[in-house]
């Protein structure tokens, strides 16, 4: 009987750290393909648990009647404890929280900081703007768009904005904060209890795998650009309750920061380098920011399709383009020009003729991020 108590001792331990080591970032683990071990822990979590404090209770008897009973005392605290550690200190929804609420400002009475990076959506007539300082750290923030709920996401770790509308199957859902997979930041929803994938919205474990939220189309720029391009837009504020965490986190996205989780590297092609990346015509490609940088407009080809990415004046606002046809574009004073038109960063036609420049998604994000998602991305 006591090989059961210590038996069981044993299995809760290893359980509780299993369950938290597989996805958060700890040593090796968001390296290895471990999904479906996580989430076999995770679904069978009750029984499991179950069971071994059962083989310690059936045990304890026998433990706490000999000599050794202050030995079994100590097991049994350090049991409770690594268990209350990694499902209330560790756990991801513990460590990083959703607002209590939404604020939001139009230009006039803003108070962000106007060379603040945002994640900029517009859908039906409506812009709204989303701090990174700040969706950095609530990684999710429920909203409303043009009549229509979102959910603005953003991974720390990847340098990932995406915006989703939360919808599965045509139902709305919620998500909470459970992990990661890859470095990534994964969601769980409240019906199924299948993860989702923050950098692409697709279900990578659960009833619902290979599922896919739909995403709308998002634009990382500075504050000031996008009011530029959108004056109506409305603005996330600050929420009064995490001033503090949002303080520590001014410094990440110019790169600043000093976590080995989010630092950057400067030069090209590292791991934590930064890149855009386009996807189109059924392919993948990488951009290096530096040279976009330098060159502030690149004339390329993803698959099959001919793309303009260009970089605003403000060295931090990104555009990309389906030029339609394979023909050079040139950029200047935050205006492309065509052979025979121009147009602005929203690829609005100004002068000439034609029709207005077909936009599409382009995502600023660590490269290993972006190697690990598309596995088979061109390099530019």
């Amino acid at each position: 009987m006591k090989k059961l108590f210590y038996l069981g001792v044993i299995g809760v331990i290893l359980y509780e750290i299993a369950k938290v080591y597989f996805i958060m970032p700890m040593p090796g683990s968001q390296q290895m393909n471990s999904i479906d071990a996580a989430y076999f822990l995770h679904t069978w979590r009750w029984p499991l648990r179950i069971l071994f404090w059962a083989m310690i209770i059936a045990g304890g008897f026998a433990v706490f009647s000999g000599k050794m009973k202050w030995l079994g005392g100590i097991l049994v605290l350090l049991a409770v404890g690594i268990t209350y550690v990694t499902n209330f200190e560790m756990a991801a929804d513990t460590m990083f929280y959703q607002p209590s609420q939404v604020i939001q400002h139009n230009a006039a009475s803003n108070k962000v900081e106007m060379d603040r990076l945002v994640i900029g959506v517009e859908a039906n007539g409506e812009a709204k703007a989303y701090p990174i300082q700040y969706i950095g750290y609530h990684h999710q923030v429920r909203d409303s768009l043009g009549g229509k709920p979102i959910m603005v996401t953003y991974c720390t770790v990847c340098r990932t904005g995406r915006v989703f509308e939360p919808t599965v199957e045509g139902k709305p859902e919620t998500f909470r904060l459970v992990g990661m997979d890859h470095f990534n930041a994964m969601f769980e929803d409240s019906e199924t209890g299948s993860w989702w994938r923050q950098v692409n919205g697709e279900a990578i474990a659960g009833p619902l795998k290979g599922k896919m939220l739909p995403e709308l189309a998002s634009t990382q720029t500075s504050l000031s650009q996008w009011l530029k391009l959108h004056p109506d837009s409305k603005v996330m504020q600050p929420d009064p309750i995490y001033r503090a965490t949002y303080d520590s986190m001014s410094r990440y996205e110019s790169g600043r920061g000093k976590s080995a989780l989010t630092k950057t590297d400067t030069l090209p092609w590292k791991d934590k380098s930064w890149v855009v990346g386009i996807q189109a015509g059924g392919a993948a490609k990488a951009f290096d920011w530096n040279r976009l940088k330098k060159e502030h407009i690149i004339n390329s080809q993803v698959g099959t399709v001919p793309v303009a990415l260009v970089l605003s004046a403000d060295h931090n606002s990104f555009f990309a383009f389906d030029k339609g046809i394979n023909e050079a574009f040139t950029f200047r004073n935050d205006t492309i020009f065509t052979q025979t038109s121009t147009h602005n960063l929203l690829g609005k036609r100004l002068t000439g003729t034609g029709n207005d420049l077909k936009r599409i998604n382009a995502y600023q994000e660590f490269w290993h991020s972006w190697r690990t998602f598309h596995p088979g991305t061109d390099q530019y």
